[in-house]
């Protein structure tokens, strides 16, 4: 019985001395996360502030945590990869994490013609193009695309079905 209880300690002592950085460090091997993703698990985990602190300091100056960079990677991937409207990126990039004014700093000029391009693969995927113009309009509105790209991909999507 005192060998089984040893092997607890052990286990929960080896766990303690993981430093704060080492344990940042592995999660950021597997993912990529933000700062602030970063220090809510640091914490969930039990570490003191001043030795969280420390860690995500060292591993800024290091270059292992730039939520600049990532939030662009992260933010492109999403632009160019997804259906998803622009609204939605920024509010999937903000649940990671990152800063408000820092996610909406990524966001190209011009994004009509990817967002009305992305609402038509959105009613492709749901509608026929014989079906309810609100309800298209409705569904659009939901998923954050904007009134006027709305308006445009429901009039693209209808408009080819008749030619």
């Amino acid at each position: 019985m005192s060998d089984a209880h040893d092997t607890g300690v052990k286990r929960s002592r080896k766990s303690a001395d993981k430093t704060a950085l080492m344990t940042a460090v592995d999660y950021l091997a597997r993912q990529a996360h933000s700062e602030q993703k970063l220090r809510e698990k640091l914490t969930r985990k039990g570490f003191p502030e001043e030795e969280i602190e420390a860690a995500i300091t060292r591993l800024i100056e290091r270059h292992y945590l730039d939520d600049t960079d990532l939030c662009t990677q992260q933010f492109m991937y999403l632009y160019n990869e997804s259906r998803y409207s622009v609204r939605q990126i920024c509010a999937k990039l903000m649940q990671r994490g990152f800063d408000h004014n820092l996610v909406w700093s990524v966001v190209p000029e011009d994004t009509y013609e990817r967002e009305t391009a992305a609402a038509e693969r959105v009613l492709a995927m749901k509608f026929k193009p014989t079906d309810n113009y609100q309800k298209m309009m409705a569904n659009l509105y939901q998923k954050g695309f904007s009134v006027d790209v709305s308006h445009a991909a429901v009039r693209n999507f209808t408009e080819d079905a008749e030619d």
